[in-house]
């Protein structure tokens, strides 16, 4: 398997976290440029619906294709579980 395909494989189970204050948060966006603007649109509409949160973590892009020193930025977005 090439380094490509390993860093897409290892981003693909990255599924969820949890913050230091115990919070779970779940991974709904990976990706970039429009792409990108546009989920983030969409997750904060769905995030003031839900009462929730979301955030927004820049990733290296380093060994994912097309990525490498184009200088592109990669984001993930995660939406805030609520507590049951």
């Amino acid at each position: 398997m090439i380094e490509n395909e390993d860093r897409i494989i290892q981003e693909e189970k990255i599924q969820e976290k949890i913050d230091e204050d115990g919070n779970k948060w779940r991974k709904v966006y990976f990706g970039y440029r429009v792409h990108f603007q546009n989920s983030l649109k969409e997750c904060q509409e769905l995030a003031k619906e839900m009462g929730t949160e979301i955030k927004v973590e820049e990733i290296d892009p380093a060994g994912f294709p097309c990525f490498n020193g184009k200088g592109e930025k990669m984001y993930r977005i995660w939406i805030k579980e609520k507590k049951k």
